[in-house]
Order: structure tokens, then sequence, then C-alpha cells
């Protein structure tokens, strides 16, 4: 264990509130020590931001904590316990290859989980080896990183440290393990876990510090179970517009990766969308395309319903109501809210990529014309949006098309019936359409690199999509579609 001293000069200020809740909620485990670990990548910025003090978490004790091979004083050192439904189907889970370290209160006075990933066996392991390997886990360090400089929800990456030990998947693989950070783990999955292994009253204290930490405004509500259900709705409603709106498709929406905070978590098949297709599918096992990109807000509104089955019992209680037909209506409507919420989001975004800055009915029309333009002349999604942006870049099949030119001519109109300037519209597109994403190509060499112990094209990759707004950027291979389609590639679930 590290010593006080030490403890407080990196900067740990933990306080685990989680550990409040009863056993069923957790496992504690012991360390599974790895055999020489070494510092891949570090996030100084993040680091700060949380109070922690990244020249002593670089020292050979703080690797030793990032790693799993020591304790720190005050820790949690937990395994958290839930359920999901995979590509549904009901199943018992839980962190099976991954510890918590606890909960560190930064300056801010926010709490976040800090959590390490890959660091081995725990109860919940069914049989895996609770490891983790090198490439998957810088592949969740440059994507949550994107989303976090793309302004969407996310957990983010602190560290990613390889073992000095091989993983056996489909062949040897290096071992590594990534501290990641949350605004909590507490997912859909922990709700329904508990619903069926567990009973009510614990039910009931998963919900209320569910809702002292992340919606601590409505703790004195006399509805406040129902109005749970109606904030996490309204959470998701608006972070799969988020997703839509950039091309993001999350690759495995099962309930176990759906938070109560609405943070995009489990970066496993993820990828961005290159050119626009809304069927697209990466992740290998998804054969039926269940989470492909046009089905992720369907998908979210059927987890949705999944979490509101769980608290069924509360809002029964809560409400005195003894007909259950009843409170079903109850959870139905709040969960019927999702798809108005989500396009009222979904619109607005759409139009600040055109813009846009009022209402007018022709707008749905006028969004989806370009679009279905884009799918019918295989254009790239974010380069199309950039092409209008800035005005450049248009030698293509659609945008020398009669059907282009004349929707273009209803835009400019459409411009002109706003009180904005045109300069103003302009800057909201430069503020909407990032001119770099992680694109798959460039994510694959960077991993494919760094495997070989060439960190420098990960470096640079990190640093383009952390900055995904600035034009010109200075190296157009960042925004630059690969020279072939990438409609085969294909994403695992191996992280």
């Amino acid at each position: 264990m590290t010593n006080k001293k030490d403890f407080v000069k990196m900067g740990w200020n933990l306080d685990n509130s989680y550990l409040n809740l009863p056993e069923i909620f957790f496992s504690k485990i012991n360390l599974n020590k790895v055999k020489s670990p070494e510092l891949v990548i570090f996030n100084d910025k993040l680091a700060k931001s949380l109070g922690l003090n990244s020249d002593e978490l670089k020292s050979t004790d703080g690797i030793s904590i990032l790693s799993g091979n020591k304790t720190i004083e005050g820790g949690a050192f937990i395994a958290q316990a839930y359920a999901g439904h995979q590509f549904g189907h009901f199943t018992m889970l839980g962190d099976g290859r991954a510890l918590l370290i606890g909960e560190q209160l930064a300056p801010s006075g926010e709490r976040f989980d800090i959590q390490l990933k890959g660091s081995g066996r725990t109860p919940y392991s069914r049989g895996g080896d609770g490891r983790a390997v090198l490439g998957p886990m810088l592949r969740e360090y440059i994507i949550s990183e994107a989303m976090n400089a793309l302004g969407i929800p996310t957990t983010r990456s602190l560290a990613v440290i390889k073992t000095g030990e091989t993983v056996i998947r489909e062949n040897l693989k290096q071992g590594a393990i990534l501290t990641r950070v949350a605004s909590s783990h507490i997912r859909f999955g922990t709700f329904q876990y508990v619903a069926q292994w567990g009973n009510t009253e614990q039910l009931k204290q998963l919900a209320d510090y569910s809702i002292k930490r992340h919606f601590p405004y409505i703790k004195d509500d006399s509805n406040k179970y129902i109005n749970l259900l109606n904030e996490v709705v309204k959470a998701h409603a608006n972070l799969v517009a988020m997703w839509q709106a950039v091309g993001f498709i999350h690759g495995v929406m099962n309930t176990d990766n759906m938070t109560i905070s609405a943070e995009t978590i489990d970066y496993g098949p993820c990828a961005f969308m290159n050119t626009y297709k809304p069927d697209t599918v990466f992740s290998s096992i998804d054969i039926n395309g269940r989470y492909s990109y046009e089905n992720q807000p369907v998908m979210a509104e059927w987890n949705l319903c999944r979490f509101a089955e769980t608290l069924l019992p509360l809002i029964q209680e809560n409400l005195a109501y003894s007909d259950q037909k009843d409170i079903i209506k109850i959870a139905q409507d709040s969960v019927s809210n999702f798809s108005e919420i989500y396009y009222s989001s979904w619109i607005s975004k759409m139009r600040s990529k055109l813009g846009i800055f009022n209402e007018e009915l022709q707008d749905k029309a006028l969004i989806e014309d370009l679009l279905s333009m884009m799918e019918k002349y295989n254009q790239d999604y974010t380069n199309t949006f950039s092409s209008l942006t800035f005005d450049k870049d248009k030698n293509s099949d659609m945008f020398n098309s009669i059907e282009y030119k004349n929707w273009h001519k209803l835009w400019l109109e459409r411009l002109k019936r706003q009180p904005e300037s045109k300069e103003k519209a302009r800057d909201l597109m430069k503020k909407s359409n990032p001119v770099v994403i992680p694109r798959n190509h460039l994510v694959e060499e960077a991993l494919d690199s760094a495997d070989k112990n060439d960190f420098t094209p990960l470096i640079n990759l990190i640093d383009a999509v952390s900055r995904p707004y600035d034009y010109p950027y200075g190296d157009q291979k960042y925004s630059m579609p690969p020279k072939n389609s990438d409609c085969n590639y294909k994403t695992y679930c191996g992280t």
C-alpha cells in the first residue's frame, strides 16, 4: 500500500460513497499484480482537472497504482455487479476485468469514478482472464478523447499502461490496463441486476443514491422516481442526438453499456461513419444491424423501457397506486417522451450544421433531402458538411448535380429568411461541423504502430482529434477519408 504522504502528494482525494450501498452491489477484490508495468500515455490535462499530480502519477509508485500493483489508503478496490440485455438477451454480468480504485473529489467539487480496466479476474469474470489488450485500450483512449473534444458526454481516459505480459486472444497480444474516469459507472444493468436478484429496499437505495449523485435537484420531489426516469430519458435522447449529428456508431448499445449519467461508455466496436449510409454497422458481431447508425435512437428507447421496468415497484410505492396498469402507463408515458425530445434535439443540431438559427416547418425536408443526396452519391458525412461550411472541396458528382444546385438555392433562400447575418450563420456552422474525426483507417494505423512500440502516430492522432473544429488543420490527412471504401471495416468487442 502507498503510504499516506505519497498518497497526498499524488493528489488523491477519495470519498467512496458507493461503499455505503449494500454488498450485493459490489465485491471487494484483491489485486492481480502484473509483471512489469510501463506507462504508454498519460492525460495531463485530465489529471489536472481531477486535482491529481501528473509527475507523481508517472513515478514508479504512481504507475504501480495505475497498473493495479499497489493499493492506496482510502481506496475502494471493488468490482461492481450488474446485469444487462446483450443483443436482446438478459444475462448476469458485472465488472469481469475492472476494479474501481475509488471516487475522486475534484477541485471543482465534482465526483469521479477512477477505474482500472483490464486489471485481472474478479468474481464476475465468468471464466475470462480479466485482462485487456493494448490496441483496444488505446482505441478507447483515442475515441473517448475525440468525443470529449466534440462536446459529447463521455467517460475519459487518464492513462494506458502496458503490463509486460501477453494476453491470449486470437493470438498473443500485449497486455494493457486503461485508467477510466467516469461521473459514475451506474448502468441500466445495475438496476436490472438488483431488480432481478435483490429486493425492493435495495432497489430503492440504488435509486436514491443515483438521484443524490446525478440528479440532486429532484431528491425532495414527491414523485422522485418517475422524475428519475424522466431525467434519464431526457439525457439519453440528447446524447443519441449528439451521436447522430457527428456520425458516431456505438456498436454495442446493450443495457449494461448505458449509464444513468448518460455518458458514452465502453468503446469496443465503435467507429465514426465515413460514407453516409444509415444502415452502417461496424461491429463484427452485429450481423443483423441491431445497433446500426439508423437504429441507435430506436435501441436507446428500447433500453429505456428496460430501465423503466426496474423502477415500477418504486413508482408504485411513491405514488401509492394499487393498479399495476396505472403504474405501467405512467412509465410508458415517460419513455414515450424520448422520441419527441430526441427529434427536437436532433433537428436543432442539424439546423446548426446548416447555419440555421430559427425554425421553419420546411427545415426537416431541407435536411432530409441533403442526407438523401449524400446517400445516393456516396458522400462522406463529415466532409460534406465541412465543404458546405467553408465552401471548398466541392468537386464531386453530388455537388455538380442539378438536384444539389436546386437544393443549394433553397438553402440560401432559407438562410436569407432569418435575421442573423451570413457571417453569423457561417460561424454557427464552424462550431457545429468538425473537420477532424478519428477516421477508422488512421486509428488502425496508430494502433498497429503502437503494437510495434512506435507511438508517434498515436500521439499525433490524439492531438488532431482533440481539436476537431480547427480549420484549416495542419496535416490534411486527418480530415481525409480512406482511399478505398471502409464498408467492410469491422470492429470487435475484445477490449
